[in-house]
């Protein structure tokens, strides 16, 4: 039995070698954007990712034209279909003519560091979804919002402190939820 296996290995090795299967370890199939996109703030990743999920409609974790389409459509910036091909050229690293997430950030990363001309479609995803809306969150959420932002920049050390205020806010959570119980309980009580 161990001999199977090891003979299997050995057969694979042998076919990788030779060019006749592809030699793709499951660990390069590991990708962590935290890692790659380190100027990006874990909350900013996480909100980039519920975007990427909302037009992402097929689930199928790529956003196709169609549905580049209706993201262009719906942030007020409708392209036509060669605008399209284009904006999906311009970052498809792996000419799968489809955007990935980590194609996604790309484009997030690309537009902060100048490389798109105003006017174009990945500039406009860029402007419309890194600005904020101050009719729908209120001059204070914007404030928030632009000091936090501010804020985040300045720390040499973000990702630790990030986590560190999610596992606060976590806490902050479980303790009212234990107060909410025991209110309960003892109204509760009251009835029984």
């Amino acid at each position: 039995m161990a001999t199977d296996e090891l003979s299997k290995k050995l057969e694979r090795r042998v076919n990788i070698n030779e060019g006749e299967e592809n030699g793709v370890s499951p660990s390069t199939l590991v990708w962590n954007p935290y890692t790659e996109f380190k100027e990006f703030s874990r909350k900013e990743i996480k909100g980039y990712e519920k975007m990427f999920n909302t037009y992402d409609v097929g689930g199928d974790k790529y956003i196709d034209l169609l549905e580049l389409k209706h993201m262009m459509e719906k942030l007020g910036a409708p392209q036509t279909h060669l605008a399209l091909k284009n904006m999906i050229k311009e970052v498809d690293e792996d000419h799968d003519s489809k955007i990935s997430f980590r194609e996604f950030l790309l484009i997030f990363r690309k537009a902060a560091a100048g490389e798109f001309a105003e006017g174009t479609g990945l500039f406009e995803i860029y402007s419309q979804l890194s600005e904020v809306d101050v009719d729908k969150e209120g001059v204070k959420g914007a404030k928030n919002f632009f000091e936090a932002k501010i804020d985040t920049q300045s720390r040499s050390n973000k990702f630790e402190e990030e986590i560190k205020q999610e596992q606060e806010e976590k806490r902050k959570e479980l303790e009212e939820k234990k107060i909410r119980q025991a209110a309960f309980k003892e109204k509760a009580n009251l009835f029984a």
